[in-house]
């Protein structure tokens, strides 16, 4: 099953490429089953985002944005061993990667990748958990810290944090690291932080968007593999990503940790969707002639 909006025949012809990852091999979670998220997110694209009437397939609008003119290739699912290679022909290309996961350790991977494409990012990683562990490696607990080469720490921040280890709040302080917490973004309103993070990205710069759906409360969203109370909402969630995926200067997405063992109604599953739907909707395509 492809992503309901998929609409270009190969990657060659497309402005954005949705890798699925169907892989857990690096959490260390009680709950299992995040390797079904990539497919359980198509599924609910597929089921939810359009009406039938008199023979005809009708598609939702987004809420903000167009998906006219996006050409968008679904290349299915792949191997982890494959996720470098291909993630670094895309990004080279100037095509944006999107990667539905699967465990966060995926990130690593994808950020490594494009590192050595187009260079170091500013990372915007939402997340209940700052995943920032240093005492271990080479987990879903350690992307930051695995990741380091790869990340403008100055110019990232960590968005919906709400669940960190002591060690990982003083690895965040120590590299400049932003925190902004679900009780930051009540206090002064989803519109001041959408504003925050533009700044302290830089509208300029190569700017990636990792997505845990821990980040939502899991009262909302139960579908994942380590929920934490207190989370953002999924309409807050929503605005964020379109603000910076219309605003910054997006060169890869990612969206993780999607359990569906676990889910209640596949609500968690269609919040999922319909953060990729919007996402997608609010992108600014550029196309490069000269890119083959």
């Amino acid at each position: 099953m492809k992503f309901l909006y998929s609409n270009a025949s190969s990657i060659f012809n497309s402005d954005i490429v949705i890798i699925g990852l169907p892989d857990e091999s690096k959490s260390n979670a009680k709950r299992k089953g995040a390797s079904k998220g990539p497919d359980g997110i198509r599924m609910e694209s597929n089921e939810y985002e359009y009406f039938e009437r008199d023979g005809k397939v009708i598609r939702i609008c987004p809420m903000a944005g167009d998906l006219d003119n996006k050409m968008i290739f679904d290349f299915g699912n792949i191997n982890r061993d494959d996720l470098y290679r291909l993630v670094y022909d895309i990004s080279s290309a100037g095509k944006i990667p999107i990667i539905l996961g699967g465990d966060h350790s995926i990130t690593t991977l994808t950020l490594k990748a494009i590192n050595d494409s187009i260079g170091k990012v500013n990372l915007l990683y939402f997340d209940a958990h700052p995943d920032f562990v240093t005492s271990a490696q080479d987990y879903y607990g350690s992307v930051l810290s695995d990741s380091a080469n790869c990340i403008n720490f100055d110019k990232s921040l960590l968005i919906g944090t709400r669940a960190a280890e002591p060690e990982e709040i003083k690895n965040a302080l120590e590299n400049e690291l932003e925190i902004i917490t679900p009780l930051d973004v009540l206090e002064k309103g989803v519109s001041s932080t959408a504003q925050r993070i533009i700044s302290r990205c830089d509208t300029k710069s190569n700017v990636y968007l990792s997505l845990d759906l821990d980040c939502i409360d899991p009262g909302i969203a139960p579908g994942v593999s380590v929920p934490a109370a207190g989370g953002l909402s999924s309409l807050e969630v929503i605005f964020l990503v379109k603000k910076v995926c219309h605003d910054l200067n997006l060169v890869g997405l990612d969206i993780v940790e999607l359990t569906p063992a676990f889910d209640l109604n596949n609500n968690t599953a269609n919040i999922a969707a319909r953060i990729l739907m919007e996402a997608i909707a609010s992108m600014k395509i550029k196309r490069d002639s000269t890119k083959p």
